[in-house]
């Protein structure tokens, strides 16, 4: 099996390493990756200036550009390795709810998706720094699951990994979506000329954390999986919005 892993921390993140490190014991390995941190690019292509790729002295290959643009490169610019699963990941800090929108790891995963690859996002719910080993331990049941039983057709998930010890692990939950307070702020400073600046600011706190959500599992210590889908269409909104528009007419 070939694996082709990305993440949008950058080649040089921690998380990365140990996600690659933990599936070359499974399968062969190719990892391409942003050359710098893209935390919060979503989808985003780059289309305003062209893209290099190169290889560091660790073998990883990095792309001056977003996540997705590097699910491209490795897929077309790298041709002699076609993936069976694409893993996107581990993220320093987790990637639940809303949050998933603006997720470029877990953008990763959807473009690799789209063009018909399984793909697994997998974040760790922390960021002091102190959860790697819960992180190596996590990727290793999952992955020691998941090569074993491949999926047969594209699949998108999403995966996050709890900060407790590792031994502290209570199992694997299958979750939906939790929810944040989207109270994200703006936060004006100003440059060393004086000119005004600013910084957007902390997400806003989580407002669904019940039973069940990726949230709520996931602080109780169990390593959540919610399963992703792309149509965004509101179906149980399609006959009032039809009712509304046929008074256009």
């Amino acid at each position: 099996m070939n694996i082709l892993i990305c993440n949008d921390d950058g080649y040089l993140a921690q998380g990365i390493a140990v996600l690659a490190r933990v599936a070359a014991e499974f399968a062969n390995v190719r990892v391409v990756a942003p050359e710098r941190d893209r935390s919060g690019v979503s989808n985003s292509l780059t289309l305003d200036r062209p893209l290099h790729i190169r290889q560091a002295e660790n073998g990883f290959y990095y792309v001056n550009g977003t996540p997705t643009d590097c699910i491209h490169i490795g897929l077309h610019a790298l041709p002699d390795f076609k993936p069976d699963l694409v893993l996107s990941g581990i993220n320093n800090g987790a990637n639940m709810g809303d949050d998933t929108l603006y997720s470029g790891t877990v953008a990763a995963a959807t473009e690799a998706y789209l063009m018909g690859i399984p793909a697994v996002a997998v974040s760790l719910n922390d960021h002091s720094g102190r959860f790697w080993e819960t992180a190596e331990k996590a990727a290793w049941l999952l992955l020691s699951h998941l090569l074993k039983n491949p999926p047969q057709k594209p699949v998108l998930w999403n995966i996050n990994i709890p900060a407790v010890a590792p031994d502290d692990i209570q199992g694997i939950k299958i979750t939906r979506l939790g929810r944040r307070h989207h109270t994200q702020s703006v936060v004006p400073m100003h440059n060393p000329r004086g000119e005004p600046i600013f910084w957007i600011g902390p997400v806003g706190a989580v407002s669904d954390r019940e039973e069940g959500t990726d949230f709520g599992e996931c602080e109780a210590g169990f390593i959540t999986v919610t399963p992703l889908q792309i149509d965004l269409t509101a179906y149980d909104e399609t006959e009032a919005v039809g009712a509304f528009w046929q008074k256009a007419v």
